[in-house]
């Protein structure tokens, strides 16, 4: 998984963070992989109450968008085997 910086300073890594998911590989299933190794990002990319995506990020993989699917869908078999990256980015906003 790579992070925006922001949230890798917060979390006091650099590069990707790889975590094991046990079960089918899904963005819910890696997040809370992450979320649980990481607690200080409980929050940041989801709403700690409802778990859904915040509105200014944005989850990609294989040059896919996958912020509108299913958190439970399960993530490209390329992401579960570890050959491409899951992706959180920072959306952008203003004028």
């Amino acid at each position: 998984m790579i992070l925006p910086p922001h949230l890798r300073n917060l979390a006091k890594v650099t590069g990707e963070v790889e975590v094991d998911v046990a079960g089918p590989v899904t963005q819910r299933a890696v997040l809370d992989a992450v979320e649980e190794r990481f607690p200080m990002l409980v929050g940041t990319m989801r709403d700690r109450d409802t778990a859904k995506r915040r509105a200014l990020v944005r989850f990609f993989a294989c040059e896919e968008d996958l912020s509108n699917d299913p958190p439970d869908t399960p993530l490209p078999d390329r992401v579960a085997t570890g050959e491409e990256p899951f992706l959180v980015v920072g959306a952008m906003a203003g004028g």
